[in-house]
């Protein structure tokens, strides 16, 4: 099972320079941590520090891995309340193509 490391970098390695987001972007798996997605800055950047973002998205690791791997669908999971969106939810909606692992 992948760490929130190795999940980063698989992330970074998704967004590369220009994910044209064009926002920033927290996912926030609770005590495992945050995952902070700046694709505002040129190039993009991809850390796990706790800034503000223009939205963040709230789920459990087990949900997050889960919806990375294809197992949950980000709607249902939204509609489930597994998945919380603060913030632009449009921006939350581009990230999906991001997530797949």
């Amino acid at each position: 099972m992948a760490d929130l490391a190795q999940v980063t970098e698989q992330i970074r390695g998704a967004v590369g320079d220009d994910s044209g987001l064009g926002k920033t972007v927290k996912l926030d798996l609770g005590d495992v941590g945050v995952i902070y997605i700046d694709g505002a800055a040129v190039p993009n950047t991809v850390t796990n520090e706790d800034k503000p973002a223009d939205a963040t998205v709230s789920m459990s690791w087990d949900d997050f891995m889960a919806l990375s791997d294809g197992q949950l669908d980000p709607m249902m999971a939204f509609m489930q309340g597994k998945l919380k969106i603060a913030g632009d939810m449009m921006i939350a909606q581009k990230l999906a193509p991001l997530l797949k692992r």
